[in-house]
């Protein structure tokens, strides 16, 4: 075998596919949560009314005192 064959950093060889990897499972992670928050509503995925807004404000100024 020639040494013109062999890769002159044996790091960089493995360092592609580890970094392939980490991408594909970062979209894996983060790719539903992104396109869940760009297709939201303008007002938020539910809408705080009725006994949700009463619980949110409730908790809310429990959390302030």
């Amino acid at each position: 075998m020639r040494t013109s064959d062999h890769p002159k950093n044996p790091r960089a060889v493995h360092l592609a596919p580890t970094l392939l990897r980490m991408t594909l499972a970062a979209l894996l992670l983060v790719g539903p949560l992104a396109a869940v928050t760009i297709h939201a509503k303008a007002d938020g995925l539910a809408p705080k009314q009725g006994a949700g807004f009463v619980l949110f404000v409730s908790l809310q100024r429990q959390s302030m005192s």
